[in-house]
């Protein structure tokens, strides 16, 4: 199992449209190969700035093979769709999580 987590900060006048949009988004993550499970975290501490909101996505998938896969086939196709609805907006960082 392999930990795949997106860590979003938001523009806070779009929040609610990008939480939308999001919630779509991650079904649509758990629909492709080797992802298993999602959760979604309002980030409280580090604090973002007054004018943003954070949010934490993590992605289980089955393994390093799994992630791999979707960083060559699938995800450009996948981070394009929220560039091209909120660019500028929001920003996005990404780690990989192994269990300890």
């Amino acid at each position: 199992m392999i930990e795949y987590e997106v860590n979003l900060e938001v523009d806070a006048d779009i929040a609610p449209e990008f939480e939308a949009w999001l919630s779509g988004h991650v079904d649509d993550m758990l629909a492709l190969p080797g992802f298993v499970s999602a959760s979604r975290w309002r980030v409280l501490d580090p604090r973002p700035d007054p004018d943003r909101c954070a949010i934490s996505v993590r992605y289980a998938l089955v393994d390093q093979a799994a992630l791999e896969r979707y960083l060559r086939d699938e995800a450009a196709a996948m981070r394009a769709e929220g560039l091209a609805r909120f660019e500028g907006r929001f920003e996005a960082r990404r780690r990989v999580l192994l269990p300890a």
